[in-house]
């Protein structure tokens, strides 16, 4: 059986996603996609690149997600997804470069600093 594989990324989350020509079936983690995202919203961002090219209900994808929250998840599959279909089909490539779907997020929580609270606050000053 052919398949595409690609890895994407957001955040602390990496995706691996694995694309098979079939009947529209999604699964993350061995559970469907709708039982595991819990979002509308996030299996609307899932669901993005597919619909645009308009292989939303010709291909399976299963997919390995670990780490970072869902919202960071679900961005990561989009990205996954995006490059299996460039493998799939090169000539898919302009049109999801174009909305935007190859291009890899690249904001990261910022770490925190030695002597602060946190990344950026400070303990208040004291003069005396």
């Amino acid at each position: 059986m052919q398949y595409f594989d690609a890895i994407g990324r957001r955040k602390d989350a990496v995706a691996r996603v694995r694309l098979t020509p079939g009947t529209g079936k999604r699964t993350a983690n061995k559970r469907t996609m709708k039982n595991y995202l819990q979002r509308e919203t996030l299996e609307m961002i899932i669901e993005q690149p597919l619909n645009l090219v308009g292989l939303s209900e010709k291909v399976d994808i299963t997919v390995n997600v670990d780490g970072g929250g869902l919202s960071g998840q679900a961005g990561a599959i989009r990205l996954g997804i995006s490059r299996a279909l460039v493998k799939y089909n090169e000539e898919l490539k302009p049109a999801l470069k174009k909305e935007g779907f190859l291009t890899r997020d690249p904001r990261m929580v910022e770490r925190k600093k030695a002597g602060q609270p946190k990344a950026r606050k400070k303990f208040q000053f004291s003069k005396r």
